[in-house]
């Protein structure tokens, strides 16, 4: 008799799939790369306040941004911390067999951001055009920033809400596998 292949969530932590779509949750693939992503716009076009907090509070860090960027001595520690927005693995949205480590937004585009950010967007944050600020402009300031790019960004920056609204649906289920 052989034994059927792992490849979703289900499978590899023994969940019945219908537990899962039940609570509305993705039965992903192990094994294979999601093009998922977190969409930082529907955050900004949610009629949850909660998603609209988020949104706001990610266009103050980027109006931070932007305010410090016209300082060309911030040292390298700084740019690093403040500027560079690596692939966040515990959200899995970039795995596949081979590992979850995507390449995130790094030195290159911290670079960018940094050198760009207060001449190419002096405005950001109090626009007048659209009715809000948008971190998808940010798309504009290196080649190769793209929708996955940009949820590195969101997801660095909501990780906080990630975690305490992930937390529910580990309960429910595995409630057998957590600890009291």
């Amino acid at each position: 008799m052989t034994t059927a292949a792992k490849i979703y969530f289900t499978d590899f932590f023994e969940v019945v799939p219908e537990v899962l779509e039940d609570y509305g949750a993705l039965n992903i693939s192990l094994i294979n790369d999601l093009p998922l992503f977190v969409d930082p716009f529907l955050l900004f076009d949610s009629e949850e306040i909660e998603h609209q907090r988020l949104h706001d509070e990610i266009i103050c860090y980027v109006k931070f941004l932007r305010d410090i960027s016209c300082d060309p001595s911030i040292s390298k520690g700084l740019l690093d911390s403040w500027f560079r927005f690596p692939e966040v693995s515990q959200n899995w949205l970039g795995f596949s067999k081979t590992g979850n480590n995507g390449s995130g937004l790094g030195k290159q585009f911290a670079g960018a951001l940094h050198r760009n950010l207060h001449q190419v967007f002096k405005d950001f944050g109090s626009e007048t055009i659209s009715r809000g600020s948008h971190l998808e402009k940010l798309c504009l300031l290196a080649d190769g920033v793209g929708r996955d790019h940009l949820s590195d960004f969101t997801t660095n920056l909501i990780k906080q809400y990630l975690l305490d609204s992930g937390s529910p649906h580990s309960e429910c289920i595995f409630p057998d596998r957590i600890a009291t």
